[in-house]
C-alpha cells in the first residue's frame, strides 16, 4: 500500500452501510482529499436490517423511513463528499484507475474502495407474478404492502431473513408456510438446540414449517400461486417470498484483474488481490479470517461497519495489523432475541448452558473439533451475551465459557 496522503482522491463505490461508513471514517480521521461516494439506487444510503425487522413491520411513513437512512445529502454536502446516486458501477480499469458507470461517464481514482455488497440469489421460479424477493428498500415496500392484505403467504428458504419475514407475516393475519429443502435450516448458524425451539415458536405462532423438502417449481400468478414441492406435494398460496441467500456484486468487475469468486478477494489488511490501492469490505469481500484459518465472506452489519473503519484508518496512516474479524449476528423472531458471536464449526461441538423452558432464555456455547471456543449464541438473554463477548475476545476456553454462563443464570 503506498503511503497515506491526505490529498488523495478515493472513491468507493457502492452507497451501503459500509461504503457510508468508510467516507464517514475517512473524514473523521482528517482525509481532506476528494471523496466520491457511489451508489446504484436512487436512494440515500439506508440500513438493510430493519428491512426484514421493525421497517418492514411499520407505517412506511416518511418518519419511519428517515429513522433508517445512514445518513443526509446535506451531511455529505457539509463533509465535502461528491455523491452520484442512481447509477451502477459498469467497469473498472485498474491500470487507468477509471471506474466506468452505467450512464456512460466514468471517475478517476488514487484509491478505490469497492463497497457494493450483495443481492438476493435470484428466483429460478418465475411465475406470471407474486413472487417477491428481499434485498433493497423498494422490495421491502413491496413485501409489507402484500403483508397487508393478510393473503397466504409462502416462505422459500428457513433462514434468518426468511423467518424474520414468516414472523411479520402472520403478525399481518396471513396463513403462513416455510419451506426449506434443509432440514433444519438455522442449526447450521444457531445449532440445533437453538434452531429446534425457533421452529416450535413458529409453529406456536401458527406458521407452518416444511422442512426437508424442496420447491421444484411455482406457477400461476399473483393471488393464485401452487407451490409444488419434490414429495409431490402442492401449496396453494397468494404469493411468496424467494430468499435462497445471496451473491456478491462482483459482475462489474470482470476483466479488471482482481481476483473474483464468492466475492473480491482481499489480503489481510483488505487491500483486493490483483491491482494497486484497492480495497474491498462489506458482503463483497472475500478475507483470509484470522480464527477459522479460510478465506471467507460475511454478511454481517458489524462487519461491514467495523471493516470500513479499518480501511479509513488504512488510508490515514493508523494500521498496522491484519483485520481482526468481527463475527456478531442478531435476528427478531417475534418477541425472542437471537445473538451470535462467532460462528459455528460444523464439526465441533455444542453445550447448552440452560433449559429455554425454566423462562425463556437460553445460551449454547460452540467449540472446534479441538475443543476451542468459536462461538456463543443467546436467546433472549442480554447479560448472557454480554458475559461471553468478554470471555470469547479474552481467549477464555469453552469449559469456562460455560461454568460462567451457568453461574450468572
Amino acid at each position: 500500500m503506498s503511503s497515506p496522503q491526505s490529498d488523495r482522491h478515493v472513491v468507493v463505490v457502492g452507497a451501503s452501510l459500509a461504503g457510508t461508513r468508510a467516507v464517514e471514517g475517512l473524514r473523521a480521521l482528517g482525509h481532506a482529499g476528494h471523496i466520491t461516494l457511489i451508489g446504484a439506487e436512487a436512494e440515500l444510503p439506508y440500513d438493510r436490517p430493519p428491512l426484514s425487522k421493525d421497517l418492514l413491520k411499520s407505517d412506511w411513513s416518511d418518519d419511519a423511513v428517515a429513522g433508517f437512512r445512514l445518513t443526509s445529502a446535506e451531511a455529505l454536502t457539509a463533509a465535502g463528499v461528491e455523491l452520484k446516486l442512481g447509477v451502477a458501477a459498469t467497469g473498472l480499469d485498474t491500470v487507468a484507475r477509471v471506474v466506468r458507470l452505467a450512464d456512460g461517464t466514468s471517475v478517476g481514482y488514487d484509491v478505490l474502495i469497492i463497497a457494493t455488497g450483495a443481492i438476493a440469489r435470484p428466483s429460478p421460479w418465475r411465475p406470471e407474478s407474486g413472487v417477491f424477493q428481499l434485498r433493497t428498500l423498494a422490495d421491502s415496500r413491496a413485501i409489507a404492502e402484500q403483508l397487508r392484505t393478510g393473503a397466504p403467504l409462502v416462505v422459500v428458504g428457513g433462514g434468518f431473513i426468511g423467518t424474520e419475514i414468516a414472523a411479520a407475516a402472520v403478525g399481518f393475519g396471513c396463513s403462513v408456510t416455510v419451506v426449506d429443502p434443509v432440514a433444519e435450516p438455522m442449526a447450521r448458524i444457531v445449532g440445533p438446540d437453538v434452531a429446534g425451539s425457533l421452529v416450535g415458536l413458529h409453529e406456536r405462532h401458527g406458521a407452518q414449517a416444511r422442512f426437508g423438502v424442496g420447491v421444484t417449481d411455482i406457477r400461476g400468478k399473483l393471488g393464485a400461486l401452487e407451490v409444488l414441492l419434490d414429495d409431490g406435494s402442492t401449496i396453494d398460496t397468494a404469493a411468496a417470498v424467494v430468499g435462497i441467500g445471496s451473491i456478491p456484486c462482483i459482475d462489474w468487475l470482470e476483466g479488471s484483474g482482481l481476483t473474483l469468486g464468492n466475492g473480491v478477494l482481499t489480503d489481510g489488511m483488505l487491500r483486493a488481490v490483483g491491482a494497486d490501492d484497492v480495497f474491498a469490505i462489506g458482503d463483497v469481500a472475500r478475507w483470509p479470517h484470522p480464527g477459522r484459518g479460510v478465506e471467507v465472506r460475511a454478511e454481517h452489519w458489524t462487519n461491514a461497519s467495523d471493516q470500513a473503519r479499518y480501511v479509513a484508518t488504512a488510508l490515514t496512516g493508523g494500521v498496522s495489523e491484519p483485520y481482526g474479524s468481527t463475527d456478531y449476528v442478531w435476528s427478531d423472531q417475534y418477541d425472542w432475541k437471537v445473538h451470535t458471536i462467532g460462528w459455528r464449526d460444523p464439526n465441533g461441538s455444542s453445550a447448552l448452558v440452560r433449559d429455554l423452558a425454566r423462562d425463556g432464555k437460553t445460551a449454547v456455547v460452540h467449540s472446534n473439533g479441538a475443543g476451542e471456543p468459536t462461538g456463543v449464541v443467546t436467546v433472549n438473554w442480554v447479560r448472557g451475551l454480554n458475559l461471553a463477548r468478554r470471555l470469547l475476545a479474552a481467549g477464555d476456553p469453552a469449559e469456562r465459557i460455560v461454568a460462567e454462563l451457568e453461574q450468572l443464570a
